[in-house]
């Protein structure tokens, strides 16, 4: 089995469960199979093992370095992404007249699931770049697309994303990057852009910025924002990369962990801009961006996740240490840790965090897939309230796999000689970038359950009672705590907004997320409990084994987050700081 994530368990996820295979009856899939996705899968994992994995350590230990006038990265970094590139995966999900493959977004995101367990840092490149080219092709005009998009699926440039500054961080309403009309259709765009991820290397010709900026006269806040293209190099209409174009790298971050990704602090000086749409929707542009790495996001966080527990489990069959506690004899072999209950608690919390999230992140996928396939309003509501979730729950939860997968091993894995300290370092990250988890909070408690009147809420409880309702006899018990929790949801969120105050309903709204967030993970349990359902092996035996976990040891943490929530405490909105 590879240790760096379970072609078994997404073979389940993806047919047995998703039923994935079913897409292929749609006009958009029919030119595939489950031969044709399994064979991406297949090549995904080969390449992830092969070119992404092998360098993973030496990414971390040689990062990125600026001399001054270009920044440096290991050869390894180029050599696997132009592998990548040519597998066609960049456009794997996109339509076949632009070059893609319009392979399910479930699928896709499986395949790319291996890059990011394999490598996160090196598979951060494409990640933005294939969220970059979609934004394009959803919003700029074809002159545009023809221009930037084409060679970014190519592998000749990449992308990214630039909303942050120094002085803003999060909140964009602050942004002060600004953008002067140049009289030729084009603006210059002058200001300062922070923790720009892959803002500047010399992997590809050029690099495509999309830059958040205010147009001069445009108002304060978010509604002021608009958005532009701004390449490092100027670009003709033929393609050919020019001269720089006044984009600068004022320096590079040193991060704890993710090192092998660049993170830069960008300059941009009067740079030749090209508006993306129409002027003040910027964030509203940026926001298919955003959300599509906030599920890249959640499944970065995964695949960290599942790796550390693969290597922590294959290490607990192999250590052999102590012995069990009613044994006696201080001559007898000791026995491999994983005979040990804590060790199995620490396992099989891990399973529960690391399955479960996998989970959630393929139903999200497949959600995108419905929302342009199938039933668009319901998937694209159900995904949007699930989203701060998808990014949210991933990033705390298989960050704690990693954790554990240290404790597993011990002082051992405290030292660098194992992966495992390398896993939880880069996966510290995802709780923070594309809006961190507390804004994720505010965004599902302040803006998706709420909105229209509700609607969002209201499906996902609907969503969940089905699965309940389907759940087969033996699983009732399971379906009868989720009824609850659902039951519970609903009262706690009425109450939190029954007066209509902002400040109140708000104060915790992180335990909101936590115990929705769990609520939803249960979810997913009772449907890969449901799934695995009169199944006969080890592999079934341990989903059922899992799904009994979550209910059992992790279920019952929503009741005291649900208690505070209930409760009104304000402690948070109303101390005083001068008391931390």
């Amino acid at each position: 089995m590879s240790s760096i994530l379970s072609q078994r368990d997404l073979e389940f996820l993806l047919y047995e469960w998703l039923d994935v295979e079913a897409l292929t009856s749609r006009p958009r899939f029919a030119e595939h199979s489950r031969e044709t996705f399994d064979a991406f899968l297949q090549v995904s994992a080969q390449i992830a093992e092969r070119e992404f994995a092998t360098h993973n350590r030496r990414n971390d230990a040689e990062e990125p370095r600026f001399d001054g006038e270009r920044v440096h990265l290991i050869p390894e970094v180029k050599a696997a992404l132009t592998t990548f590139n040519a597998s066609g995966l960049l456009a794997g999900s996109l339509d076949e007249e632009v070059g893609g493959m319009q392979l399910p977004h479930v699928v896709h995101r499986a395949c790319f699931a291996w890059f990011q367990a394999a490598n996160i840092a090196t598979s951060a490149y494409p990640l933005l770049t294939m969220a970059n080219a979609h934004l394009l092709l959803t919003h700029a005009a074809q002159e545009h697309i023809d221009r930037f998009v084409g060679p970014m699926l190519e592998g000749r440039f990449t992308g990214t994303m630039c909303l942050s500054e120094p002085q803003a961080g999060s909140s964009l309403s602050d942004v002060t990057t600004r953008a002067v009309p140049a009289g030729d259709g084009t603006y210059r765009v002058t200001g300062s852009k922070m923790w720009i991820s892959g803002g500047d290397h010399e992997l590809t010709e050029t690099i495509v910025h999309l830059v958040l900026a205010r147009v001069a006269g445009a108002p304060a806040g978010v509604k002021g924002l608009s958005l532009f293209i701004v390449p490092k190099h100027l670009v003709g209409a033929d393609g050919v990369v020019g001269e720089r174009n006044n984009v600068d790298l004022a320096g590079l971050n040193h991060k704890m962990g993710f090192r092998g990704t660049t993170n830069a602090v960008l300059a941009f000086s009067e740079s030749e801009g090209y508006l993306v749409g129409e002027e003040g929707r910027g964030l509203a542009y940026m926001f298919q961006m955003m959300n599509e790495a906030r599920i890249g996001v959640g499944a970065g966080a995964v695949a960290l996740g599942y790796t550390g527990y693969l290597h922590a489990l294959a290490y607990a069959r192999e250590r052999l240490q102590g012995r069990p506690v009613a044994g006696k004899d201080p001559l007898a072999p000791p026995v491999p840790i994983i005979r040990h209950p804590d060790v199995r608690r620490l396992l099989l919390a891990s399973k529960t965090y690391v399955e479960g999230a996998l989970a959630l992140i393929l139903y999200a996928s497949k959600l995108v897939d419905e929302k342009e396939t199938g039933n668009a309003a319901e998937a694209g509501l159900l995904l949007d309230v699930l989203t701060p979730i998808t990014k949210a729950w991933p990033s705390q939860w298989c960050l704690k796999a990693n954790d554990h997968a240290i404790q597993v091993h011990g002082g051992y894995g405290y030292t660098r000689e194992y992966p495992v300290e390398q896993f939880y370092r880069d996966n510290r990250l995802n709780p923070i970038h594309e809006g961190t988890d507390g804004i994720q909070g505010l965004d599902l408690l302040g803006r998706k359950v709420v909105m229209r009147d509700g609607a969002g809420l209201t499906l996902l409880v609907r969503t969940i009672r089905e699965s309940a309702a389907k759940a087969p006899a033996d699983l009732a018990w399971m379906a009868e705590l989720l009824e609850a929790g659902c039951q519970r949801l609903i009262e706690v969120t009425g109450k939190l907004w029954a007066d209509a105050d902002p400040t109140s309903a708000l104060a915790n709204s992180t335990a909101y997320l936590d115990a929705t967030g769990h609520l939803v993970i249960a979810w997913m349990w009772l449907e890969q409990a449901t799934a695995a359902a009169g199944k006969e092996g080890a592999f079934y035996d341990g989903k059922r084994l899992a799904a009994r976990y979550f209910f059992t040891h992790e279920l019952p943490r929503t009741t005291t987050w649900f208690d505070l929530l209930e409760s009104g405490d304000t402690l948070l909105a109303d101390l005083d700081d001068e008391c931390l």
